[in-house]
């Protein structure tokens, strides 16, 4: 039976590059896969899902309005699908999230959503929220925190290096907005810039 799975972690903890090769492994044993990635994320380009390693793909797009069930089903019908590989999931709705679990129940096609758990407050996305809820399967990505231990939150930072505590949950950016961090450094950083602010006003 085909399973909805969600592999989540922090940010760099190779994602993308974990959803590449699982792409790779299905078509060279001459399978078929679809490849999604979010419409608003475009840092490697419209349409493409790209690693900090260097590989790319690319990939439909998907927005708040996509009918995934019915865009995945009509290209099941021609060409049939193994797998169907969902980066950025975060940023599903929670009707998305749904549909993909229909893909894999009513289909019989496997779907592999990535994604990031929490955002830079620690609050969960909504698609991640409804992945948590629904996947048959939950992964654990490892990333590292700079001091060695387990990194599960992503915390932003302003161009100087310094945590930002409030603004909107979603934010596209990579290394230069983000750190990795484990939950005690995460924390740590979160209340400097909460003291920060308290002290600007």
């Amino acid at each position: 039976m085909a399973k909805l799975y969600f592999y989540y972690a922090a940010m760099n903890a190779g994602k993308s590059t974990t959803l590449l090769q699982a792409d790779f492994n299905y078509r060279e044993r001459g399978m078929e896969t679809m490849l999604w990635t979010a419409a608003l994320d475009d840092r490697m380009g419209a349409g493409t899902i790209g690693s900090r390693i260097g590989l790319t793909a690319d990939a439909h797009r998907f927005e708040k309005d996509t009918d995934l069930f019915a865009r995945i089903g009509m290209e099941h019908e021609a060409r049939p699908l193994d797998c169907v590989l969902v980066d950025e999931a975060q940023f599903l709705t929670e009707r998305q999230v749904e549909a993909l679990a229909d893909v894999a129940d009513r289909l019989g096609i496997p779907v592999l959503c990535y994604g990031l758990r929490t955002d830079f407050q620690a609050q969960l996305f909504p698609g991640s929220a409804a992945l948590l809820a629904l996947a048959d399967a939950l992964v654990e990505l490892k990333a590292v925190c700079e001091c060695g231990r387990k990194a599960t939150m992503n915390l932003r930072v302003d161009g100087e290096g310094r945590a930002v505590a409030a603004g909107a949950q979603t934010e596209i950016g990579g290394n230069d907005r983000y750190v990795a961090l484990c939950r005690r450094h995460f924390f740590d950083r979160l209340r400097e810039a909460e003291e920060r602010a308290v002290e600007a006003a």
